[in-house]
């Protein structure tokens, strides 16, 4: 009986602290902040297996919710390729190659543009809604929100004259155009948009509210008399008349922001090209592809009410933009004032060049670590809240080039990685074919399963997507 009491205080024991350990916290100084070289609780061992090759590009990855167990990976041209039972179908779910009279829809001449991401509506088995956001072709590479419906006769095929435009999101240069859309747990549709391109934020979007680039927005696509609805709830939505502001007080007036977008949900984001809720908790990751020198994972607590400014273009991560007249980094709040929410890990770019988030792993033992990789060295990190700080650990170094990731419909996290470059790109139809992988845990790898090849030293690399 003492035995079994002593079991019992253990595992109780062991799950206030697991508890303890998910209950993550927005960093408040320097110090929580996470840095490679730390180490996430339990210390786990992972590994990439390949699940599938030969993709065109393949930037994203994602799944249906629908009981399928397929898995939807995005090529960059324009195509969506379905993976079944490790088998990839030889008709594509989606193709918007040829969805209009002047050749395919999707911009894709430049590494940064191309379809980006799709996303299921939280009903698909219902409704058979999928959204698709990509750079428009006929529109010059402005980013096209478009909802299309499963074919009536074909569970694995999208009826490509269902299409309708939800949003458009003007790109008035062809880098920076983030790219994620998911549906978050309150079932809004979150999408990314980088800052409008060219390089340190020239057009100011950063901390301008009147404009829908560098943001996350979140709108409702729940309705069938309009495009879109902007959710009531978001931090900008409210605009009150001059009759009802008499009497309140001067910190309330300043805050009122008449020219902000409503479909603003946060802001001060440079190029957030991935995103991923945690489907357990529901709180929001996102890496955000950084300037010349750090790289940032961004944090949003499932309760947060929206709002948050991530600093950028006055800060990255925890540093000054842009750097001083000695071309040395300074931290903020030292040399230049520090403006919103610190990140909760960033890297410098002797570690990668752009950083790429995959998803908050449940499945390979890391215990809700987000698991990012990196787009120019293959290095792969998690990163976790150890009740402290944020710890930021290495968890392979790989030969691999990164664009993105997602979950399988049993929470696994995969990956993608394509055979591209900025100054060896050959096209989305012309690089080397590049494959879908998905994280496991290292004792769990067979000797029949292909792993990603590792890389002792780091590659050297100075671009960045």
């Amino acid at each position: 009986m003492r035995t079994s009491k002593t079991l019992l205080a253990l595992l109780v024991a062991s799950l206030l602290s697991t508890t303890a350990a998910l209950a993550r916290k927005v960093p408040t100084s320097d110090e929580e902040v996470g840095s490679p070289g730390g180490t996430i609780p339990g210390n786990p061992k992972v590994k990439l297996v390949k699940v599938a090759d030969g993709f065109n590009d393949p930037i994203n990855a994602t799944n249906a919710g629908d009981g399928s167990g397929r898995i939807f990976v995005i090529e960059r041209v324009g195509r969506v390729k379905i993976v079944k039972d490790g088998k990839v179908l030889p008709e594509p779910f989606m193709d918007l190659t040829k969805q209009n009279p002047i050749g395919g829809d999707v911009q894709h001449q430049f590494i940064e543009q191309g379809l980006y991401s799709i996303a299921f509506h939280p009903k698909y088995k219902e409704n058979g809604y999928v959204f698709a956001h990509y750079a428009s072709l006929p529109f010059n590479g402005d980013g096209f929100v478009v909802r299309f419906s499963v074919a009536k006769d074909n569970a694995n095929k999208v009826d490509p004259k269902s299409a309708r435009v939800i949003m458009r999101l003007q790109r008035p240069y062809y880098n920076h155009n983030g790219g994620q859309i998911a549906f978050g747990p309150d079932g809004y549709l979150y999408i990314s948009s980088g800052d409008g391109g060219w390089e340190g934020d020239v057009l100011n979007a950063g901390q301008s509210l009147d404009t829908d680039l560098a943001k996350i927005l979140r709108i409702d696509v729940n309705v069938e008399d309009r495009a879109y609805a902007v959710p009531p709830s978001n931090p900008m939505a409210s605009k009150p008349n001059l009759m009802e502001l008499f009497g309140i007080t001067e910190p309330q007036f300043d805050a009122i922001r008449l020219n902000a977008k409503p479909e603003i949900w946060a802001y001060g984001v440079r190029n957030t090209w991935t995103f991923h809720f945690d489907r357990k908790t529901g709180d929001l990751f996102m890496a955000e592809v950084g300037q010349n020198h750090w790289e940032e994972i961004n944090f949003q607590p499932a309760a947060s009410k929206g709002g948050e400014n991530y600093g950028w273009a006055r800060n990255m991560g925890t540093y000054c933009h842009p750097l001083g007249e000695d071309n040395k980094t300074v931290k903020s709040g030292k040399g230049c004032n520090r403006v919103g929410v610190l990140p909760i890990a960033e890297y410098p770019h002797d570690q990668g060049c752009s950083v790429i988030g995959f998803g908050v792993d449940y499945n390979a033992g890391t215990n809700g670590a987000y698991v990012t990789g990196d787009w120019c060295t293959g290095r792969v990190w998690g990163t976790a809240w150890d009740g402290k700080k944020w710890q930021m650990q290495e968890l392979m170094r790989t030969k691999l080039q990164f664009t993105g990731g997602g979950y399988a419909e049993d929470g696994s996290v995969l990956a993608t990685h394509c055979n591209c470059f900025y100054t060896t790109d050959k096209g989305a139809l012309g690089n080397p074919p590049g494959a879908l992988w998905m994280l496991v845990p290292a004792d769990k790898a067979s000797s029949k399963d292909e792993v990603a090849p590792l890389l002792v030293e780091q590659t050297a690399a100075s671009k960045r997507p």
